[in-house]
């Protein structure tokens, strides 16, 4: 349906701002085109009512994802999403990576797709699709806004033109007041610019048999657990000698390490157990955690729901000596186990920074480091506090989420 949304801010009334947005965007329109075949290959559009979303990053998509998912069930629309990475399909949603931002592409993109509103997150604008939707009447918000950036890789002088980007949005919902004020800052309209936090994030939470959970709880009984999840080879030293410090506090204390990779996992134990001397179980071989065992090693990353269950302790694998974090440090937090991560956090490095910032996970920045911070948390209250934060990070969302629902329904069903 049509909306009754005017796209046209007041200044664009004032001859001197046009001339000036005008400038800009001629300015980058000029510019060499990234992908010289200029071709558009996509898949046929389903008839009935269709959503566009743009994420910059599978990692900024989390919050519009779970907004999809509600549109989709709930509304019966098809969501498109436009994200250069891979993300979580579903019936009803499909992915495609973004047409480059040139007048023509964008043309053929929203020729091709006719959506009845535009939802960006996190902050990236794309200058030529948003003109070319503004000029077409389409409704436009901001979700999950951090900050407004132009693409990243479109270098330049480009007078006036991220004020004309995002005086197309009507709504521009930031995370907190900082990120607010720096769309107001970027030229964004006044009234449109609301400090509503983050959208909730699909759930995180990845299943177990209860039965099994049931019966290695009954077996480890009230021994202290900690779990290194998604190791790679390079972190294998610095986990065991964290461990062994530890043990100094806690002789019971039992390491599960989940391999990165599960190759790994048999001359993993087997080195541990010939030539460091270590007690090992292999979850492979069909051994249990019993009493005497020391390090008990998972058969890869296959059951992280039960081992993240058990552990009130995660260090993810990947932050510390390897190439960066493997695993989304939410499947912890959704679990209630405490979360430490070394400086390399992967393409999770704005999830780290939330946890950060709300004293919802430990920062390490070496194998002594390591074992100091576990030693700390095996003091139950501690990690109990950690785990309670990061839990409460993992589950917030849900108010803005239904609001934004709401408002993409009113402004796509005719309200203002």
């Amino acid at each position: 349906m049509k909306s009754r949304w005017d796209p046209s801010p007041k200044s664009f009334g004032n001859p001197t701002v046009n001339m000036v947005h005008s400038l800009g965007l001629t300015l980058y329109n000029m510019r060499p085109r990234r992908d010289p075949s200029g071709g558009h290959v996509w898949p046929e559009r389903l008839a009935g009512r269709l959503i566009w979303m743009h994420s910059p990053t599978a990692e900024a998509a989390r919050g519009v994802l779970e907004l999809a998912a509600r549109l989709i069930e709930e509304d019966g629309v098809t969501v498109l999403l436009t994200c250069v990475d891979p993300v979580p399909l579903r019936p009803g949603l499909i992915r495609l990576p973004p047409p480059e931002d040139r007048p023509g592409d964008a043309r053929a993109f929203l020729d091709h797709w006719r959506p009845e509103i535009a939802i960006f997150c996190d902050g990236e604008l794309r200058p030529a699709l948003l003109h070319e939707a503004s000029e077409r009447g389409l409704p436009l918000l901001m979700v999950d806004g951090r900050a407004p950036y132009v693409l990243k890789d479109r270098d330049g002088w480009y007078p006036g033109l991220m004020r004309s980007a995002l005086q197309g949005f009507s709504h521009i919902m930031a995370i907190d007041e900082v990120a607010a004020r720096a769309f107001r800052k970027g030229g964004a309209a006044l009234s449109a610019v609301a400090a509503t936090g983050r959208m909730e994030e699909c759930s995180a939470a990845l299943p177990c048999l209860e039965a099994e959970r049931a019966a290695l709880a009954k077996l480890l009984a009230t021994r202290p657990v900690w779990l290194a999840v998604g190791l790679p080879e390079a972190e294998e030293s610095a986990v065991i000698l964290a461990h062994r410090a530890a043990q100094s506090l806690a002789h019971r204390l039992l390491l599960i390490i989940a391999p990165q990779d599960p190759a790994r996992a048999e001359p993993l134990a087997r080195r541990l157990a010939d030539d460091e001397g270590w007690v090992v179980a292999e979850r492979a071989e069909d051994q249990e955690p019993d009493p005497e065992v020391e390090v008990f090693v998972a058969d890869g990353m296959a059951e992280l729901g039960l081992w993240y269950r058990l552990a009130p302790i995660t260090f993810m694998g990947g932050s510390l000596a390897g190439q960066g974090c493997v695993r989304n440090p939410m499947e912890p937090a959704a679990l209630g186990s405490a979360i430490l991560y070394g400086p390399r956090p992967g393409p999770f490095g704005a999830t780290f920074g939330r946890l950060g910032a709300a004293r919802a996970a430990r920062a390490v920045g070496s194998a002594v480091d390591l074992g100091e911070a576990l030693s700390d948390l095996l003091s139950p209250d501690r990690a109990a506090r950690l785990a309670q934060s990061a839990w409460m990070v993992a589950s917030d969302g849900a108010e803005v989420t239904e609001a934004t629902v709401g408002m993409v329904r009113k402004i796509t069903k005719g309200g203002t």
